[in-house]
């Protein structure tokens, strides 16, 4: 025990020496910025002006990782996050920096190429009431608890603003709470007015599956930024009440209330993750029954479930997700397919051309024309040939590399 003790002590003392730089902020980058100040951590800030400050984060010395803000953004701050990821900076960011599902897994193949630090700013999960509100969804799917079948489970979300930029941007954080309590939705529905300047004021929009509880998110008003998690059972309903704000606490009302409030601070709880990350804990978690952290790969699927929503309201119609897992081989066989597609037309195309000018050629007895026309079997044997050896390209140059 003593051992343990001194361990733990001489860990406190190593990571309050770190130095965080500051790219950014928002609400969330705020919340873990503070922690970091509250525990000891030096704060390296730079002044953005629309240039290549940020450079100065890329020297090991200035700072052990950055955290990134959403507020202000801009191309310069994604080129920033783009150029750290890829010289493995550790990186804390929030949620979302910008709605782009491309984007997104354009920095997660990036990351499994450098094997980087990513760590989205996703406390929700982590709190001790998610991982008690994921047992008592899982124990009902059975019939068990003291729920009985669980039937549906809503999600609300109130807020002060309600843009199009600010409900997609709550969306794709909310929605990562939902994959971690219900699971992968497979279909995903949006409803809303038909009046333009009002469809985001009361958006919902509905997840399903085949093995999935049916799910409902919906936006509404309120003074402040403030989630409610409904679980409607049988015998009654669980809601819990998540606000925005990391001062107030959870509220839980329904069966199964816990008998005291536990203590959570969301920046806190970032900061451990990345201390973990840091040191390259294998499936670390704060508590033995926590819900596994949030990976950059959960923030993207995240990004992508809320970037989907515009395409399902422009169709009026359910979307089916594939969940396609992105990676470079992923994104390389994707392309040969199209281009693929494209030669095989490209060839069609040409042995029409080819009898037609052979045709004209051989009428106006033009030599030239019909050894043109002639190279035509030539010419596609090349391109073929090529196309055929470029699918060797990944075995060549990835070697051993394996993704993580």
């Amino acid at each position: 025990m003593a051992r343990r003790a001194v361990s733990e002590a001489a860990s406190k003392e190593q990571y309050s020496r770190m130095q965080i730089g500051i790219l950014g902020t928002d609400r969330w980058a705020a919340s873990v910025a503070s922690a970091a100040a509250a525990r000891g951590n030096v704060l390296v800030r730079v002044e953005e002006r629309g240039g290549r400050e940020w450079e100065h984060f890329l020297d090991t010395s200035v700072c052990d990782a950055v955290v990134v803000g959403a507020d202000g953004w801009s191309p310069a701050r994604a080129e920033a996050v783009r150029t750290m990821i890829q010289v493995a900076r550790p990186l804390v960011v929030s949620q979302p920096l910008e709605v782009s599902m491309l984007w997104a897994w354009e920095l997660e193949m990036i990351r499994r190429d450098t094997r980087g630090v990513v760590v989205p700013i996703l406390p929700a999960r982590l709190h001790p009431w998610a991982s008690r509100l994921r047992t008592v969804i899982e124990a009902a799917v059975g019939g068990g608890g003291p729920m009985g079948v669980i039937e549906s489970v809503a999600f609300e979300r109130r807020l002060p603003e309600r843009s199009r930029e600010a409900v997609l941007a709550a969306l794709s954080r909310d929605a990562d709470l939902i994959r971690a309590l219900v699971g992968e939705p497979k279909k995903l529905s949006a409803l809303g007015v038909a009046a333009e300047d009002r469809i985001w004021n009361s958006l919902t929009v509905g997840f399903s599956g085949s093995d999935l509880i049916p799910v409902q998110w919906q936006v509404a008003g309120g003074s402040d930024a403030v989630l409610d998690v409904t679980v409607r059972g049988q015998r009654g309903a669980i809601v819990v009440t998540i606000p925005d704000d990391g001062a107030r606490p959870w509220l839980w009302t329904g069966p199964d209330q816990p008998s005291e409030v536990p203590s959570f601070g969301a920046g806190d709880t970032i900061l451990k993750t990345l201390d973990a990350a840091i040191a390259g804990v294998p499936g670390f978690t704060l508590r033995s029954d926590a819900l596994p952290p949030a990976t950059w790969a959960d923030a993207a699927r995240a990004i992508e479930l809320a970037e989907t929503v515009p395409r399902s309201l422009t169709k009026g119609r359910a979307i089916d997700l594939h969940h396609e897992e992105f990676s470079e081989l992923g994104t390389f066989r994707g392309t040969m397919a199209s281009l693929g597609c494209g030669i095989i037309l490209a060839a069609l195309a040409l042995v029409v051309v080819a009898v037609v000018v052979g045709g004209i050629a051989n009428e106006l007895e033009w030599d030239l024309g019909t050894r043109i026309a002639g190279a035509w079997p030539l010419v596609a044997l090349i391109v073929l040939s090529g196309f055929l050896l470029l699918q060797l390209l990944p075995w060549v140059v990835r070697g051993d590399r394996r993704d993580d």
